[in-house]
């Protein structure tokens, strides 16, 4: 197997190198299928016909497997089926999801008709919970189910990008969606933090804190999203952000074998338009240097070429049963430089006892990957290069570039500079469950999530800005290495009498987390050809009596206990009540515990007599619920007196590293503390067609963990780590699904979310800390000195910006303001005391609409993904879109095209930040789309085969004039800008892309 996946992988370089076009890679596609159902039909034998139905007609897709064997085919459209047997065969079995299976006596018959019986408990559909499931007439908190057929077809890094768009209130943002290291940003419910982590707490296999990157996307069975308090109370401190409990493929008794492989092709999409050679003199940018250069071009290898092969075996018996994944993935970013190649694979194996008295789980995930990180400034460089500078001088080499906002080649640096990354992880679960009585149970779990990531640079001393620069090459190595121990004991009773229905469940958890690692760094080096590899060759460190080592290790537990009871009555009055109580290392003294109760309560209104006359209603359930959850999503020792380094001090020559006391002691540090309401309602019309739900929320989070200003001294230092501000969200979700149409071979499927958010910053105060009402964030860096451009404050939404509100352009070509009397003053006149605020850049509404077309063999889907309601900053236009940007660098068209921007010639307000660069965000986007053929093989060697091709990021709608309104974050406290890492404004950036996607599936 390992063969055939090299020679896959060595085939698809080939392809790549003589640049397959689309129309080529899917008439080869088809081609093979067309081969495969040739040998197919080429089959002879006995044969048997028929038809499938159910009380409302005929049944497509339906599984008709020659019993014992894996020779089967589906039926038609029509319900029809033709069925190739072997010698002797005497039963087939007809099963569909949702029906009750049948085997079928065939002997001396030709032709068969069968009606299927639906199967009640598979649509009472289950919806796995806080350590259990329910039946989802039961759930009476938020959650949305979502299986693998929901799932979006995406060539992403995470699977989590299968699911944007598919939960109201969950927002999955990635603002470099072609970069194959990045990782998607996770947001349910707004912001609900300053500090301590936004994100969910997911849970993969029952183990919480799952690794979500080690999930090949085709292992994955069911999501569910915890949305409600009283759902993801259950995990305490961890759960204010939502909870996301993903269950991956078991098993089942008949053997399978399962291939999915696909390639993708990645072109740059909403480009940002710069001046070319001759507008660039014409409008007397800065010199010639006599070459004609398209920067864009140059620093972009488009298309990307990935590809992805995924290889499953699944079987078994009655008690033992397997399923078994493996992946390779070879991607390439749309920069020169990014690559990752990635190996996994997961065992998941079941088995219990003949007499039910045991049953055993055991998982295993490792995965490896070797990745080389993308230089996002490339493409910032590639808008500010002046065109006319040639990428190599006259003797061959690069061009060697010191004018302008840079001083940089960004295709040498991106070609020569090693900045090469070994990802290693491994997840390890098990479980073992005691059956003492039919309604009476135990099961203790184990589980292990472990990763190592070595970063490994490299800067050589032959390139040119080194060269003309301080000559020294420069060598780095890190060692980053996290563990998670988790041991869980779960009781669960049930006992059901009459119309009433108890389930009680009792448990404890222990959690132990371990983070630790070194690095090294030298300069100097004697030679590039070692690179990193002989950090300890290099002068530098030895000539300035420095070390530049370090290390470090932290660890922290969790430990809990909890308990819950689930009521049913009648299946009509559902109540749900749980506890749990949870101490952890990182708090503070007199805060190591606390307590996080919830309850809901669901009423089906349809099994009341009074509803029961309305037949176009199947199903109307009201729910309410509250819960009480925590965040602790920090580093350790926070609240502890530490120590750090604070650099070296000469002192005779020699270089001493200075210590001391590196934080404020903050003994009460405790975690944050969010109340969350739920109503909703939940229904099912016009004989299931039409189901959908409604939810209303409110989320209030309280103690919220942040720096908080505080004197210095008598403090050591001027920042605490400490519970201090109150944030709330409320919001409205919908969630609809309609089965539009289903005549004959054709039906379409129609599935909505929308998601109302609104957000308010209630307090930054306390009774301990008092005084400061605001911070200003995100800074803006150089040319000028622009300062902050928004504001956290209370009363006001997050993402709020604070700046001069503009008045227009004087004769001059200068930005007139309003000062704080409401005069109309040039920018330059004004201060920090004329800002106000101006604007927003956090959507107040957020959708996906999924249209889900079939005709016979085809299916068509295509999905639609906005954002609603807010502003964004235009960076680009701001430094590099009017005349009056800096000399050297050249410029957007914007400058020059009679717009807005080109009227800004003057240099006095170049850094003055207004909403004059605020653009209406909004957008739709007609964000993936896949076709796909199946054709059912009759071969007594392969099931089905599946090919499909995806698009994705087709077009967008938007009046914002920035490039892809994607690319800017609209998740977390600063919504609305482009921001680096430290939270500050950048104009580094990762090019939007249109993908185009090629796949086979094989089902053997």
């Amino acid at each position: 197997m390992k063969n055939n996946l090299y020679k896959m992988a060595q085939a698809a370089k080939r392809r790549m190198r003589v640049s397959w076009s689309a129309t080529t890679g899917i008439a080869m596609l088809f081609g093979l299928l067309m081969a495969i159902s040739g040998v197919a039909q080429a089959q002879t034998g006995t044969s048997i016909s028929g038809k499938i139905s159910d009380k409302q007609g005929a049944l497509p897709g339906v599984s008709v497997v020659e019993k014992g064997t894996s020779n089967g085919t589906t039926t038609d459209a029509e319900g029809k089926f033709t069925l190739q047997l072997s010698t002797g065969a005497k039963t087939i079995t007809v099963s569909s999801v949702g029906y009750v299976s049948q085997d079928v006596d065939i002997a001396d018959k030709s032709t068969v008709e069968i009606t299927l019986e639906e199967d009640q408990k598979t649509l009472n559909e289950v919806v796995v919970i806080g350590y259990g499931s329910l039946n989802k007439r039961e759930v009476s908190s938020a959650i949305t189910h979502l299986s693998s057929k929901d799932l979006l077809r995406v060539g992403g890094n995470n699977p989590m990008m299968a699911i944007q768009g598919k939960v109201a209130g969950l927002t999955v943002t990635n603002t470099s969606t072609a970069d194959p290291n990045s990782s998607p940003n996770i947001q349910l419910r707004g912001a609900s933090s300053r500090s301590a982590g936004l994100g969910p707490l997911f849970v993969v296999n029952g183990i919480p804190g799952g690794n979500i990157d080690n999930i090949n996307q085709n292992e994955i069975e069911s999501i569910d999203v915890l949305k409600g308090g009283a759902a993801s109370a259950i995990y305490g401190t961890r759960g204010s952000n939502g909870v996301i409990v993903i269950t991956t493929k078991k098993g089942s008794g008949q053997p399978r074998l399962f291939y999915d492989g696909y390639t993708t092709f990645d072109y740059l999409a909403n480009e940002l338009s710069v001046l070319s050679k001759d507008e660039f003199l014409a409008n007397k940018r800065g010199f010639d240097f006599g070459g004609n250069t398209d920067w864009l071009k140059e620093v972009s290898r488009q298309p990307s070429f990935s590809h992805k092969h995924t290889l499953q075996f699944s079987g078994g018996t009655g008690q033992t049963n397997y399923f078994t994944s493996v992946d390779y993935r070879d991607a390439n970013g749309i920069d020169l430089r990014s690559g990752k190649k990635e190996y996994g694979g997961r065992v998941n194996i079941n088995h219990t006892t003949t007499n039910n008295l045991l049953a055993l789980t055991f998982s295993v995930a490792p995965r490896y990957a070797k990745i080389s990180e993308a230089d996002y400034s490339a493409f910032n460089y590639a808008l500010t290069l002046n065109p006319t500078i040639p990428l190599r001088d006259s003797t061959g080499k690069y061009s060697y570039i010191n004018s302008g906002f840079f001083a940089n080649n960004p295709v040498e640096y991106a070609t020569n500079v090693l900045q090469d990354r070994e990802q290693k992880s491994l997840d390890l679960n098990g479980s073992v469950k005691l059956n003492i009585l039919e309604n009476l149970n135990t099961t203790l779990t184990f589980g292990e999530v472990s990763s190592s990531r070595r970063i490994m640079d490299f800067v050589p001393s032959n390139i040119t800005p080194v060269i003309n620069g301080n000559g020294r090459n420069v060598g780095y190595q890190a060692l980053e290495e996290k563990d998670q121990k988790s041991l869980e004991w779960l009781g669960n009773y049930f006992l059901d009498r009459d119309k009433h229905s108890v389930k009680l469940l009792a448990g404890y958890s222990f959690q132990y987390f371990t983070a630790s690692g070194f690095n090294a760094r030298n300069e100097k080096f004697p030679s590039n050809v070692l690179t990193y590899n002989a950090l300890g060759t290099g002068l530098w460190n030895v000539e300035k009596g420095i070390n530049n080592v370090n290390s470090y290790k932290n660890s922290s537990k969790l430990i809990a206990f909890f308990g819950r009871v689930n009521y049913d009555f009648d299946q009509k009055y559902y109540l749900s009540a749980s506890l749990r109580r949870e101490g952890s290392s990182k708090f503070g003294y007199d805060n190591k515990w606390g307590y996080f109760p919830a309850a809901s309560f669901a009423w089906r209104l349809t099994q009341e007599n009074f509803m029961k006359s309305l037949p176009w209603l199947n199903e109307l359930k009201l729910r309410a619920d509250y819960g009480e959850t925590g965040n602790q999503d920090f580093d350790s020792y926070r609240s502890l007196d530490t120590y750090g380094g604070y650099g070296y001090y000469p002192y005779n020559g020699n270089s001493y590293q200075v210590w001391g006391p590196n934080q404020n002691t903050n003994y009460n540090l405790r975690w944050e503390k969010a109340a969350n309401f739920n109503v909703g309602l939940d229904f099912e019309v016009l004989s299931s067609k039409i189901t959908g739900s409604v939810n209303y929320y409110v989320r209030t989070n309280k103690d919220l963990l942040g720096n908080y200003n505080v004197a210095n001294p008598p403090n050591i230092q001027g920042q605490t780590f400490a519970n201090v501000g109150t944030m709330r969200n409320t919001g409205v979700e919908l969630q609809l699904s309609a089965a539009v149409i289903n005549k004959g071979a054709f039906s379409y499927n129609l599935s909505v979310t929308g998601a109302f958010n609104d957000n308010k910053f209630v307090s930054f105060s306390n009774n301990l800390f008092k005084g400061q009402k605001y911070i200003d964030v995100v800074g803006m860096p150089a040319p000028g000195s622009p300062g902050t451009l928004q504001r956290l404050q209370e009363d006001k939404r997050i993402g709020s910006f604070y700046a001069l509100k503009s008045a227009g352009v004087n004769d001059d070509g200068a930005l007139l303001v309003y000062n704080k009397d409401g005069e109309i003053v040039p920018a330059n006149e004004a201060n920090n005391d004329d800002k106000q605020f101006i604007g927003n850049g956090l959507p107040k509404f957020t959708t996906g609409i999924t249209n889900n077309f079939t005709y016979k063999n085809w299916d068509l889907s295509v999905f639609l993904r906005g954002a609603f309601g807010y502003k964004l900053f235009n960076t680009y236009a701001f430094y590099l879109g009017t005349p009056a940007a800096q000399q050297n660098a050249n410029l957007l068209t914007s400058a020059f095209d009679g717009g807005k921007y080109s009227k800004l010639t003057s240099t006095s307000t170049y850094s003055s930040l207004s909403d004059y660069f605020l653009e209406p965000g909004g957008f739709l986007k007609v964000d993936n789309i896949t076709l796909s053929y199946t054709q059912p093989i009759k071969s007594k060697f392969m099931q089905s085969a599946r090919i499909y091709a995806t698009t994705r990021n087709l077009a967008t709608f938007t009046k914002f004039k920035g490039g892809d309104p994607d690319l800017i974050q609209i998740n977390g406290l600063y919504p609305g800008v482009n921001t680096n890492g430290d939270n500050n404004g950048t104009l580094n950036y990762y090019p939007s892309t249109t993908q185009l996607l090629l796949g086979l599936q094989l089902t053997f």
